[in-house]
Formats: C-alpha cells, sequence, structure tokens
C-alpha cells in the first residue's frame, strides 16, 4: 500500500473517530436541563434574537429572554457568537432501514411497516447529529402503488430503538407514482398496474375496499350495541364481527384523516390525477414527495392544501425528471404551498441546511423562509408542528448550534441537542487526531 493511500486512509478514519467521539462524549448528559446562553435564536416563527438565552428542562423548552439567570445545577452552553436554531427536520429519509426499503412482491401493501426493519445504531444517525439534524422521517420505497407505513423518529444515537421512536407522531403511510411503480426498467411484464391509468385503478379499488370494511365494522358495531341492550331480556347469539384485515386497517386509517399519504410523484399530470382520486374518497390532502413537476401545477396543489417534499436541485436524472427545474422551490412559495426540503440520502442529510441555502441562490426566496423549509415546514409535513420545528416555549428541547448563520457558506453545526440532551459536540473531536498513526511516523497532529 502506498504512503498516499496510508495517508487517505488516515485521514478517513479521524473523520469516523472524530464524530464518534462527539457524539458518545456528550452521552453523560442526560439531566435534559439545559442553559443555553447569548446566543443569535433564530426562532424561525418569531424573527430571529440576538444575545437570547434559552433554558430546558425536563426536555422542554421553558423560557426563552435576554439576560437570564442559569438555574443553579443546570449545564450552560456558551453560545455567544453563535447561532441557535431548532434541530433540522428530514422529512424523507431511508436511514436505518436494513434490507426493507420496498415490498414489492405486490402493488398493494400498506399492512408492512418500515418500523420492523429499522436498525436503530446505524452510523448515518451518527453523522446526520453532526449536520444538526434531530428528527427524521424514515420511509417505505417508491415499488408500490400503495406501499408501506413509515416512522418517525429522533437520532438519539446509542440509545435502545424504544427511546427514538418519536411519540403519538401521526401515521403515515407512502403511496407511489410514476416508472418505479409500473416497473418501467424492468423486464418483468407480470404485475400490475403497467400504465398510469392501471394505478389510479388500484388506488380506487384499494380506497373502496376500506370504504367497504368500516362500513361493515359500523354494521357490526350497531349490532352489536342493540344486542347488548337487548340481551338484558332476552337471549340469543351476539352478532360475529367482520373478519379483521391488516391491510384494510391502514387504508381506513386514511379515509378517517389520521394517516397522512406521502406520495411520491415526479409528474403533474400524474399528480392532479391522485388528487382526484382523493377527492372522490373526501381523503385529506398529503404530501408529494419530491414533486419535481410540481411547479406547473403550484396553484392547484395549493388550493387542494397538499404539501410537497422536494429535492433543492436535483434533476435529469432519469426521464419522469427531465423538466424538473431548480426554481421549483420558489414557485411554490410564491403560490402558498407548504414546502420542505428532504435528502433522501444518508449523505446528503449532513448538510440539509447548505441545500436550504439554495433556495436564496434560485430566485432569491426569503432567508428565514429557507430555513422553515427544514424545519417547521417539515414538522407541519409530519403533524408534529406543536413539538418541534421551531424555538418555542413549550416545545421540545431540540436544538442545533451554528458557527455561523446556517445558511453562510461557512457554517458548520456546533452543538446537537435533542430534548435537551447533547447528542454532538464538535468540541470534542479533536481527542480522535491522538488516536491515528501519521504514516510517515509518529503519531498524526491534525
Amino acid at each position: 500500500m502506498t504512503a498516499k493511500r496510508v495517508k487517505v486512509r488516515s485521514v478517513l478514519t479521524v473523520l469516523v473517530l472524530a464524530i464518534f467521539v462527539a457524539a458518545t462524549w456528550a452521552l453523560p448528559a442526560l439531566a435534559q436541563d439545559l442553559f443555553i446562553r447569548g446566543g443569535t435564536v433564530i426562532t424561525i416563527t418569531s424573527g430571529d434574537l440576538s444575545d437570547t438565552d434559552v433554558l430546558i428542562r425536563d426536555g422542554k423548552i421553558v423560557e426563552i429572554g435576554q439576560n437570564l439567570e442559569a438555574p443553579e445545577g443546570v449545564r450552560v452552553i456558551d453560545a455567544r457568537g453563535r447561532f441557535v436554531m431548532p434541530g433540522i427536520l428530514d422529512d424523507h429519509s431511508h436511514m436505518g432501514v436494513d434490507r426493507g426499503i420496498n415490498e414489492g412482491s405486490r402493488s398493494v401493501v400498506p399492512e408492512v411497516s418500515i418500523a420492523d426493519v429499522i436498525k436503530h445504531d446505524d452510523p448515518a444517525f451518527l453523522t446526520a447529529l453532526a449536520g444538526g439534524i434531530t428528527t427524521i422521517h424514515t420511509m417505505h420505497g417508491s415499488a408500490n402503488s400503495i406501499g408501506g407505513q413509515n416512522e418517525v423518529i429522533k437520532l438519539k444515537w446509542g440509545r435502545p430503538w424504544e427511546e427514538l421512536v418519536f411519540p403519538d407522531a401521526p401515521v403515515t403511510l407512502k403511496l407511489a407514482l410514476g416508472e418505479n411503480v409500473r416497473r418501467s426498467s424492468s423486464d418483468d411484464p407480470t404485475r400490475y398496474p403497467r400504465s398510469r391509468s392501471g394505478v389510479a385503478e388500484v388506488m380506487r379499488e384499494s380506497f373502496q375496499q376500506a370504504r367497504n370494511y368500516m362500513e361493515a365494522w359500523e354494521v357490526y358495531q350497531a349490532e352489536k350495541a342493540a344486542w347488548d341492550r337487548a340481551n338484558r331480556r332476552t337471549r340469543g347469539f351476539a352478532p360475529l364481527p367482520p373478519r379483521r384485515d391488516l391491510q384494510l386497517e391502514v387504508l381506513a386509517g386514511v379515509l378517517k384523516g389520521t394517516t397522512i399519504i406521502r406520495c411520491h410523484a415526479y409528474r403533474a399530470d400524474e399528480m392532479a390525477m391522485i388528487m382526484e382520486v382523493c377527492k372522490e374518497f373526501d381523503i385529506p390532502p398529503g404530501v408529494f414527495e419530491h414533486a419535481l413537476d410540481g411547479y406547473k401545477i403550484a396553484p392547484e396543489l395549493a388550493r387542494n392544501g397538499w404539501g410537497t417534499s422536494v429535492f433543492a436541485d436535483s434533476w435529469g436524472y432519469k426521464i419522469e425528471a427531465y423538466e424538473a427545474i431548480p426554481y421549483k422551490m420558489l414557485i411554490h412559495y410564491e403560490h402558498g404551498v407548504r414546502t420542505s426540503i428532504n435528502s433522501d440520502s444518508a449523505e446528503r442529510v449532513r448538510r440539509l441546511y447548505q441545500e436550504a441555502a439554495r433556495g436564496v441562490k434560485y430566485g432569491g426566496i426569503p432567508e428565514n423562509e429557507c430555513l422553515k423549509m427544514i424545519t417547521i415546514n417539515s414538522a407541519m409535513n409530519l403533524g408534529i408542528e406543536e413539538r418541534v420545528g421551531s424555538i418555542e416555549i413549550g416545545k421540545d428541547g431540540d436544538i442545533a448550534i451554528f458557527s455561523h448563520y446556517p445558511l453562510h457558506t461557512a457554517a458548520r453545526c456546533e452543538m446537537t441537542i435533542i430534548d435537551g440532551e447533547i447528542y454532538f459536540d464538535r468540541s470534542e473531536t479533536d481527542v480522535a487526531a491522538t488516536w491515528v498513526i501519521d504514516p510517515d511516523g509518529g503519531q498524526d497532529k491534525q
């Protein structure tokens, strides 16, 4: 092995160990009480507050203001000269999914859950923390017309799986349109549907079955209630309940509005098609994933209440992506479409704040509106905006502290806090450098 290759491996080792140490050294601070002093607080919803303190108690933000007193015994974080923003949310991710992103054997599989296959100690969680990410929405893939259930988790690296799950987050269900569903690049033509009209038919048939299932249970519950009343005076057999169907129970949640649709979509005509299907069944508006052509129907998206979760500037990587443009975020914003920026990547996730900055580059979206696309808008798309997405009293103590304004080229995340606990601290990373041997001999002093 050449000295150059040894040097490259040495540098990579330093980076991995540095992030690992930054996260693991922070774990002992489990009190969930923190006092963040003197930073510029980017609240997202109430403007930027200079020289402002934030007090977190029992994992919740309890006080925001200037010249506050740090309670006795509470750890103080000096954020003077730094920028304090809400923890960043990635509302379209596949991180932590171990050999289970798609159940592609059938077109309709809402009964499967991505929570069953999440690898809670995925190293990608750790590197995401280094980019200020506190919450992700890890999802089923896009191989199915109606895919599986997704999971919202907090990146509490090093904790048991149960502690990562975001409590009381609404159920979300993956739907998909386009080439992936139709298996356009596959030589196997056997799985239905193979056309866009077939995809719409699959949606209608599935939701009609779920409606019938709901009605059968309503009839049973009415008959059971009547039998319970009559049984006080007469004897008789109780009515039998319908056969439980795990698939239709999930789809019934969509019809009731308790489950949020997250629909993979590229083409505007396909998005318009599914909005019509949802209207037929009185399904509440959901979120279109990627929505590359969404700019073409931005007024319709806004009028129908659909949100979007988009790439900042990825396009042209396959036929149905050819008409995407980097100005889509601007057009969505101007028409009032709630838009978030996602990574869809275990690598790009650690720099979502730079992805958000592209909204300024492509069309001059106001800076705070760009930051909303990785914080409060993402939270709203997931139905968890009462808990996260902005710095407000009563919300979770999920915080990212940056060296510069987060959209600045030089910005880097210095500390990531979840529920008042520090999970990443860049000030600890230099420790790892002393562990690596310089290929030229001696300790590597980087």
